[in-house]
């Protein structure tokens, strides 16, 4: 494990969080919300949450559970958040032996298993009692799906917290409901009857001690009320949806711990980061190739991306080939950063023959 307060454990995490909240989409929200959280949550960003992935999981094991999935038009779910999701299963799995659950709507089931195949793991059908057993041999990933209702949803998420027992909640690019139960797009359209009521399952799962964290970009997605009192200041929407009676879209559930980027999915690849240079294990760090391949399949099974508004192989307006680059720089940013520091050994791989 990465020695903690250790001038290189600073530096490292310092670089994934300064990578992940450049402004790549140049729609210029990250700079006042990483000013705006670090006045809220002091500390490293990435690195923060990965410390506590890695006390959860190494403690009490999993399983993790995952939540994602925000529509555009028409109710047809974006690549930001579902890629991300997968990447983040991925790593739990090949750091911790742990599997995670990942809880998105009945109609993009489909798509969220495309994208599981496409980031190298096995999607598997969630148990009938609900209890998530070791599998050989394989990379299981699971996916529970929610009915878009609210009592329906809150039915299983219940069943989830009773029956499943995660020891860990993430939500990435989810929507959060706003201080009166309604969900919006950042542009403040209202997402009435677009997604289930997932808020239910993380604040209830919170009360009852589960550590949660949030990924989000805009301040709309669950988690992000950790800055809600401060979104007003700078986004235009965030106490005043421009429809009457509505309120803001700012999120009001505050995750245990925030996780904030220009895109979500390049905030879990931060992640996903952090928690390869904490355990000391470049396997954990998917290379970029796969990144481009989740992607890929997501848009091939109705996933758009959120800026084009099409089936694009890209996320919030950067195309697969650029992320491709992004993923490279970073996973080979960290390991110059780490040196010759680290001891690699083993089979788990040498960060200099990173390819």
């Amino acid at each position: 494990m990465l020695a903690k307060d250790t001038a290189l454990y600073a530096r490292v995490a310092r670089t994934i969080d300064d990578f992940m909240c450049l402004d790549f989409t140049g729609v210029g929200l990250i700079g006042p919300i990483r000013v705006a959280l670090a006045r809220r949550q002091p500390g490293f960003i990435a690195m923060g949450a990965a410390e506590i992935i890695a006390a959860t999981l190494t403690t009490k094991g999993g399983p993790a559970l995952i939540a994602t999935g925000f529509p555009e038009g028409g109710g047809v779910p974006e690549t930001d958040g579902p890629v991300g999701a997968a990447l983040i299963a991925r790593a739990l799995f090949l750091g911790f032996g742990v599997e995670s659950v990942i809880v998105i709507d009945e109609d993009w089931a489909e798509m969220m298993a495309a994208t599981c195949r496409g980031a190298g793991l096995a999607p598997l059908p969630f148990p009938a009692d609900g209890v998530i057993r070791p599998v050989p041999f394989l990379r299981p990933v699971y996916i529970r799906t929610v009915p878009k209702d609210a009592e329906g949803c809150r039915t299983v998420a219940d069943e989830l917290l009773e029956h499943t027992r995660p020891q860990l909640l993430i939500a990435i690019e989810r929507p959060g409901a706003n201080a009166n139960g309604l969900y919006h797009g950042l542009g403040g359209r209202p997402l009435d009857g677009m997604v289930g009521d997932l808020d239910y399952l993380f604040r209830t799962g919170k009360a009852m001690g589960l550590p949660f964290i949030g990924i989000g970009d805009g301040g709309n997605e669950l988690g992000m009320g950790v800055i809600a009192e401060d979104l007003p200041a700078f986004s235009p929407k965030a106490a005043d949806c421009g429809i009457p009676g509505r309120g803001g879209v700012a999120a009001a559930t505050a995750a245990g711990h925030l996780l904030v980027a220009n895109i979500s999915n390049l905030g879990a690849t931060g992640l996903v980061a952090a928690l390869s240079a904490l355990l000391e294990n470049p396997v954990v760090f998917h290379d970029p190739e796969l990144e481009v391949r989740a992607i890929e399949q997501c848009v091939a099974f109705g996933g758009v991306d959120g800026m084009f508004m099409a089936p694009e192989p890209a996320v919030d307006g950067l195309s697969a080939k650029e992320w491709e680059g992004l993923v490279r720089t970073l996973k080979l940013t960290v390991a110059r950063t780490l040196g010759d520091s680290v001891n690699w050994k083993g089979d788990r791989g040498d960060w200099r023959q990173v390819k």
